[in-house]
């Protein structure tokens, strides 16, 4: 009996697999247009879709959704724009990034240096070249090449969130505690879920503040 009602569920689902299989996935327009439905289930999904399928033109889109009322959604409406960011639409070009990516994550700072300097020569469009090569410059403490990297970001994605929060640390570093807060207060306001962000700019005002007292 066990054996035959195994036999029969196998059979089941063999058969619907075509079904299933076949089903179309959302369109990038059916993702946009879910953005707005009531049930934040289906927002997510189609939050994570645009992740997906989006363009740089659904950027706004998304950054109105890292204020949606449901936690999951916001996270991944951050997620969804950092994977758009990263697409080039050029295979080419991703290639060379994920491998910038990689000499990244192995501390070949140069090497990195090298590799997104071609990136922005092939395709300087591309803003995400630009704020990753800005990211190494900080890491080798090369803090003007850094701030020039982030104002060619901002010129190509005026949301980058990303490069906001550099030019916060980039200026913390370099002791101008103003300009510091004034560029994490500007990246708070484009996504106000960077808890660490909120956090540190805070926490450097109270300082601040404090100073002034003492003067």
């Amino acid at each position: 009996m066990k054996t035959a009602l195994a036999s029969f569920l196998v059979a089941a689902i063999t058969a619907l697999a075509p079904a299933l299989a076949a089903e179309p996935q959302m369109t990038r327009p059916q993702a946009l247009k879910r953005l707005a439905d009531s049930d934040a289930g289906k927002r997510r999904e189609a939050i994570a879709r645009l992740g997906d399928v989006g363009v740089m033109a659904d950027a706004k889109a998304l950054v109105d959704e890292l204020r949606d009322p449901d936690e999951q959604a916001r996270t991944h409406a951050e997620e969804a724009l950092w994977k758009i960011w990263a697409r080039s639409g050029d295979a080419k070009v991703d290639a060379l990034y994920a491998k910038g990516m990689a000499q990244m994550s192995a501390g070949d700072g140069e090497g990195a240096v090298e590799t997104f300097t071609r990136i922005i020569k092939m395709k300087p469009a591309f803003a995400e070249a630009w704020n990753k090569r800005a990211t190494v410059y900080f890491l080798m403490e090369e803090y003007e090449k850094s701030l020039a990297d982030c104002d060619e970001v901002m010129k190509r994605n005026p949301y980058h969130f990303g490069a906001l929060s550099g030019y916060f640390q980039i200026y913390l570093e370099m002791e101008e505690y103003e300009r510091a807060i004034r560029y994490g207060r500007r990246a708070l306001a484009i996504n106000p879920n960077l808890e660490g962000l909120k956090n540190s700019v805070e926490a450097l005002e109270r300082q601040i503040g404090k100073s002034e007292q003492v003067v």
